[in-house]
């Protein structure tokens, strides 16, 4: 399939949604706030907790989340950069990580909770501060583009539109 296509036919699901440029904002920013998380299996059902419980359009936050899994490819570099931040930002002084790959563990090693919460505590904390700044832009975009796209589509001129916007 086309990734333009694709891409092109989800943003048009997401303007095509009635709602205020603020909840699909806000849907857009926790979709892909989540997408960055390495809570694997859980992004979907959380993007639909928390858009729930913000009151942000459920729909554009399962579609953003969906349109963050373009980046699956790229997702390992990626959470290798979140687990470096995480670890500088705990290591007492700070320091980064030492190189370490999967042929330097014992498969034992793999299995066992304590390497997980080693992990998995610089990667979570990494991956919030990192998806933090992205998840705030998309969502002052995703408002700009959806208000000019709505102020559009009800045939006003964008000159003619509130200053509050």
């Amino acid at each position: 399939m086309n990734l333009q296509r694709w891409f092109q036919e989800h943003s048009l699901r997401l303007l095509a949604i009635r709602d205020t440029p603020e909840a699909i904002a806000g849907g857009v920013a926790i979709g892909i706030f989540l997408g960055f998380t390495p809570l694997f299996g859980l992004k979907t059902l959380g993007a639909i907790f928390l858009a729930w419980l913000t009151r942000s359009n459920i729909i554009a936050a399962v579609l953003a989340g969906t349109m963050h899994d373009l980046l699956l490819p790229f997702m390992p570099m990626v959470y290798r950069w979140e687990y470096d931040i995480g670890f500088w930002l705990i290591s007492d002084p700070h320091h980064w990580p030492v190189h370490w790959s999967r042929s330097t563990l014992r498969p034992a090693e793999w299995r066992d909770w304590t390497k997980f919460l080693t992990v998995g505590k610089p990667l979570l904390l990494g991956s919030l501060l990192c998806g933090a700044p992205v998840a705030a832009v998309s969502f002052v975009l995703t408002k700009i583009i959806v208000s000019r796209h709505q102020r559009k589509k009800r045939g006003l001129a964008p000159s003619a539109a509130s200053p509050s916007d």
